[in-house]
């Protein structure tokens, strides 16, 4: 904290590795949502006076050995793990690096090994998008989600939004979540059969592609039912959303790194530690506030 109310930038302090946990090796640039959390580590390492070096996790041939090499090489000090996006368990041959550099995961809670980790609150985001909708008017939320990104929070999406389920009145009828995502992109028909049973209001979702579902059911966004984003992007910013403030969980990957590094703390945590970083709201388009006098 020091360093950052100096006037001028702090000097060299060291190198930290950051690794592209993705299947694919330009996720850093190409993907949707890693470049934020990657544009957060950088602006923090910037304002410190580290280095970021930039790896790719599944890169063949790259034996453990190999990469130690090459960070003791470069006076790489610690480890950020970025983009884990189908599951949250990191190679098993990658057990050698966890023990001898600190390390510190974004955006998800690893397990086997179990480090430290940076991410936005997400159920407590789920439940105040609930909340929200809610004080706009809409009484049929409804929640539409891939099984496995839930999977890959521990269902704290799925847990917020039953939470705000739980509040409501017990007479009001609720609606099922929606996991088939994948089923649907292939069959329409899956998403219309729940749609009709469940004739919601308002719809949670991560996925752009659900309002051209409904547009293809005739129905209007948002004239006859509203959409809410769990993961707000400037690139659709005329949706209703929570933003995740991946860039801020970038920077507070960062800050957990350094201190690790100060307090000489290296290996898998016997206890991780957690940094969470609250959601926001944006208001947008697809969720207008309601007359509703039901």
């Amino acid at each position: 904290m020091a360093q950052l109310r100096q006037t001028r930038a702090p000097g060299y302090q060291a190198t930290l590795a950051i690794i592209n946990a993705h299947g694919t090796p330009d996720a850093f640039t190409r993907h949707a949502t890693i470049p934020a959390y990657v544009d957060g580590c950088r602006r923090r390492a910037r304002q410190l006076g580290y280095r970021l070096d930039e790896f790719w996790l599944h890169e063949p041939n790259l034996t453990v050995a190999r990469w130690r090499s090459i960070f003791q090489a470069r006076n790489i000090r610690g480890i950020i793990v970025v983009g884990l996006m189908q599951n949250n368990r990191l190679p098993s041959h990658m057990a050698g690096l966890w023990d001898e550099f600190p390390a510190v995961v974004t955006g998800v809670r690893t397990r086997d090994p179990a480090l430290s980790f940076a991410c936005s609150d997400h159920h407590a985001l789920a439940l105040e998008a609930f909340e929200k909708a809610i004080d706009l008017g809409y009484r049929r939320p409804a929640l539409v989600l891939d099984r496995v990104i839930d999977d890959l929070i521990e269902g704290r999406f799925t847990a917020g939004f039953l939470t705000g389920q739980s509040r409501l009145s017990p007479a009001q009828p609720k609606t099922y979540p929606f996991y088939n995502i994948a089923a649907a992109r292939i069959d329409p028909g899956v998403f219309s059969n729940w749609l009709k049973e469940n004739q919601p209001d308002v719809i949670f979702t991560l996925y752009h592609e659900v309002k051209r579902w409904l547009l293809d059911l005739g129905l209007r966004v948002p004239g006859d039912i509203g959409l809410i984003q769990y993961e707000w992007r400037p690139d659709h910013a005329d949706w209703s959303g929570m933003d995740q403030r991946n860039d801020l969980v970038g920077e507070a990957a960062v800050d957990m790194i350094i201190s690790m590094i100060h307090h000489n703390q290296r290996g898998v945590p016997p206890q991780a530690r957690a940094t969470i970083i609250g959601p926001r709201w944006i208001e947008g388009g697809t969720s207008p506030r309601i007359n509703n006098n039901g």
